[in-house]
């Protein structure tokens, strides 16, 4: 296994977007589900 060595401000700002990343999955899945599950209404926008 190799070794990286970053900036900690990188290392703190690439942390933040995995967890925004993975928020966004998290919200997408309970969309879907949502969807699949017939719980929807229309956008009236």
């Amino acid at each position: 296994m190799e070794t990286v060595t970053i900036p900690k401000e990188e290392y703190e700002r690439l942390k933040r977007e995995a967890e925004v990343d993975i928020e966004l999955v998290e919200k997408i899945k309970r969309s879907l589900e949502d969807i699949k599950h017939g719980r929807v209404k229309e956008w009236t926008g």
